[in-house]
């Protein structure tokens, strides 16, 4: 269990939603920070940003302007966002020019992290193996060769929306028009046959990095966005794997969060192969209500839900 920091009080601006296709997974983990938040006495401020981008107050329309005011007056910001508009580093470049803390990752981590192939190049730069992949946009798309079964997903979106997994040409064809649908470039990668494990990093402001217990996704194939929310999928945690599996994912996490440049807490997910493991994607704002992975990781390590949330909000704030 990580030691709680002193019950200091604060005004904490929690943002959910979203202009993306992850607005209602965000709006459900703001739901669950807040009520967190609550619960350890903060005064909980949340702001909804609308499928349109339009910002609301609790269940007030607010202009932007208005928003930085009330932001301004805030002594941090939690935002619960997932996905492009939020989890990418936009958000977070928000709260650094209004000037006021933020949990989770900074610019640099969340624009790289949310590009699938930048993460991509990160990795190999640092050692780590991920799926052999190519990327493509709708103009080179034609000129892919299908040769084997391949996992098309989108670029820059979570949750799994859009991903599938082709096995003939014509599935590919279906495939790349849904992957489409969520931005312009699509990652077209070779199948990894191995556990899906996640790994979540926390970054201390000492500089110190815990790793908790990992996480197997238990799922009969491609884990998708039906299986991650519709429940067909299990989580085994602490996932059952050998010692010296156990240490390389950890060295892997840790690796890739230090050279995304990440902070606070990340989910970085692994494939594990009999060759190790292979990077599958990093999460700089994770799913994040109490039966999310990460906070899922944290609670079979000792620190529950309320907990964690304190612990980030806190972090946030001494680590300006």
């Amino acid at each position: 269990m990580i030691k709680q920091p002193d019950t200091a009080q604060y005004r904490v601006a929690v943002i959910g939603g979203g202009a993306n296709c992850e607005h209602d997974v965000s709006i459900a983990s703001a739901a669950a920070v807040v009520a967190a938040l609550e619960s350890f006495g903060h005064q909980a401020i949340p702001f909804t940003i609308d499928p349109s981008g339009q910002w609301r107050a609790g269940r007030r329309q607010i202009d932007f302007g208005t928003a930085v005011t009330m932001l301004r007056d805030c002594d941090v910001v939690f935002p619960a966002l997932h996905g492009p508009r939020g989890e990418d580093g936009t958000v977070a470049g928000l709260c650094e020019l209004v000037g006021v803390p933020y949990v989770g990752s900074g610019v640099g981590a969340g624009a790289l992290a949310m590009d699938k192939w930048a993460t991509k190049l990160v990795a190999g730069a640092v050692g780590i193996a991920t799926a052999p992949a190519t990327l493509l946009t709708e103009s080179t798309a034609a000129s892919y060769a299908f040769s084997q079964p391949v996992v098309v997903k989108p670029l820059s979106a979570g949750s799994s929306f859009g991903v599938g997994l082709a096995r003939t040409p014509v599935e590919l064809a279906t495939a790349l028009a849904d992957a489409f649908e969520f931005g312009d470039r699509v990652l077209v990668e070779d199948v990894v046959v191995g556990r899906e494990i996640d790994v979540a990093v926390l970054g201390r402001p000492d500089g110190s990095r815990l790793v908790a217990p990992a996480l197997e996704i238990i799922v009969e194939e491609l884990f998708s966005h039906a299986d991650k929310y519709g429940g067909a999928a299990g989580f085994r945690v602490p996932a059952e794997i050998e010692d010296a599996d156990r240490i390389a994912l950890a060295d892997a996490a840790v690796a890739m969060y230090d050279a995304l440049g990440c902070c606070g807490l990340a989910r970085i997910d692994y494939f594990l192969t009999d060759e190790g493991p292979v990077l599958n994607e990093v999460n700089t704002m994770p799913g994040f209500t109490e039966q999310s992975q990460a906070p899922k990781m944290f609670a079979a390590a000792g620190t529950g839900y309320p907990d964690l949330v304190n612990l980030l909000v806190s972090d946030a704030i001494a680590g300006e």
